[in-house]
C-alpha cells in the first residue's frame, strides 16, 4: 500500500466467456461505485479482455464502460500471441477486482494468474473458484457433508458420444429422476445452456444443448419451489446478508427471466426465523466446505409443499448489474454498493 493511503484497484472484466456482456454490465456498476465521494482513497485501473482474449489498457477499457465502445469486442490478433505480459501496465496495483463471470473468470483460471502477481484479489482462490464453478464437484462434496440438495445425476459426454450413447443416458436419467428434469452444463452461469424437460423425447436435445458449453453435465429433478438467495462476504469470519426471493413469470429462472424487469424481488424474503437461520447457516457451511471466501452468493430452493430447504449452488463471482441480487441483498443489509465494493477490497487486502 502507498504512503498516502491511496489504494490502486485493478478491475478486470469481459473475458472469453459466454457471460462476457454480463461482466461488462457488472464492471460498469462497480466502477461507478468506486467513483463515489466516500471512495476517493481508491484509484481505479481498468483491464478489459475481449471475447478472443486480447487485453486492453486503462483508457481503452474505460471507453468500453463509459462510452459503450464495442469496436474492440471482436478484435483478433493478426498472429497468435499473448499480449498482457508485454503491453499491459500492471505497475502500482495494490489489489485486483476480477469480475469475469463464467469460464476463465470463476473457474480458477484468472485467480491462478492473479496469484502469480503476488497481489491480493477480491474473491475466492484457485481451489474455491474451481469447485464453485463445477456443479458436479460441488454437489459431490455437498452430498458427502449431507447438505440437502435436490436429486441429481452427473453425466460425462464425449465428442465421440453416439445417438445410441445418448439413448442409454436418457434411460439412466429417467431411472434416477422424476419429471420435470433440468439438464445443465456443469460449468456455466446465468442459466445458459440449461433446459427444462417434461418428457422423454426432449432429453437428447437438452443433452446436446448443454454439451455445446461443457462435456460435464448434470441432470436435476425439478421441484415446486421458491427461489431464495443469500449473500456472503468475509474471509476467516463469514457474514451473511438478508435473504431475498425472486418471483418470476416464466416456468423457471432462465437467462431471459434473470435479467427481466418483470421479476419481483422481495428483500427480506417472507420466511420464518427458523428457515432464515437455517439458510444462513447452510450458506456459511457450504462456502467453508468449498474454501470459498471474499464474496459469494448462495442460491437455495424452498419447497412449497414441505418447506424443506435445498442448496442449489454457490456463485463465486455474483453479478453486479442493475438487476443482480447480490448488491441488492447487501443494500437491504445496510451496505450501499460503494460501501460494498470498498469492503470487498479491504477484505482482500487485510486477509
Amino acid at each position: 500500500m502507498k504512503e498516502d493511503n491511496q489504494i490502486t484497484v485493478g478491475i478486470i472484466f469481459g473475458g472469453i466467456s459466454n457471460e462476457h456482456d454480463v461482466s461488462i454490465k457488472s464492471a460498469k456498476n462497480i466502477y461507478k461505485a468506486f467513483l463515489k465521494p466516500r471512495n476517493k482513497r481508491y484509484k481505479i485501473k481498468l483491464f478489459y479482455i475481449n471475447k478472443y482474449g486480447i487485453w486492453f489498457k486503462n483508457q481503452t477499457s474505460k471507453s468500453v464502460l463509459t462510452n459503450n465502445e464495442k469496436s474492440f469486442t471482436n478484435q483478433r490478433f493478426t498472429s497468435k500471441k499473448i499480449n498482457f505480459i508485454e503491453d499491459i501496465d500492471f505497475d502500482g496495483i495494490d489489489a485486483w477486482f476480477p469480475i469475469i463471470h463464467g469460464s476463465n473468470g470463476e473457474d480458477g483460471t484468472i485467480q491462478g494468474f492473479l496469484k502469480l502477481t503476488q497481489k491480493p484479489f477480491v474473491g475466492a482462490g484457485v481451489l474455491g473458484s474451481a469447485l464453485g464453478m463445477d456443479k458436479i464437484a460441488m454437489k459431490l462434496i455437498f452430498s458427502h457433508l449431507k447438505i440437502p440438495q435436490v436429486n441429481y445425476f452427473p453425466i460425462q459426454l464425449n465428442k465421440s458420444s453416439t445417438k445410441k450413447d445418448l439413448e442409454i443416458l436418457t434411460t439412466h436419467i429417467m431411472e434416477k429422476l422424476n419429471f420435470p428434469i433440468f439438464i445443465k452444463p456443469a460449468n456455466s452461469g446465468s442459466s445458459l445452456g440449461i433446459s427444462r424437460v417434461n418428457k422423454k423425447n426432449e432429453i437428447i436435445q437438452a443433452l446436446q444443448l448443454a454439451s455445446e458449453i461443457d462435456s460435464r453435465i448434470i441432470a436435476e429433478e425439478g421441484y415446486d419451489v421458491r427461489e431464495l438467495e443469500c449473500g456472503v462476504i468475509g474471509k476467516s469470519n463469514l457474514e451473511t446478508s438478508s435473504i431475498g426471493e425472486v418471483k418470476y413469470e416464466t416456468d423457471w429462472f432462465d437467462f431471459e427471466s434473470k435479467y427481466s424487469i418483470q421479476n419481483e424481488i422481495i428483500i427480506p424474503a417472507t420466511i420464518d426465523k427458523s428457515t432464515e437461520r437455517n439458510i444462513k447457516d447452510l450458506a456459511i457451511k457450504s462456502c467453508k466446505a468449498l474454501n470459498i471466501f471474499g464474496f459469494a452468493r448462495a442460491d437455495f430452493f424452498l419447497e412449497k409443499k414441505t418447506n424443506k430447504i435445498f442448496l442449489n449452488e454457490i456463485n463465486t463471482i455474483p453479478g453486479f448489474t442493475n438487476k443482480s441480487m447480490f448488491p441488492m441483498l447487501w443494500k437491504a443489509s445496510g451496505l450501499e454498493i460503494d460501501q460494498l465494493v470498498a469492503k470487498l477490497v479491504d477484505i482482500a487486502i487485510d486477509s
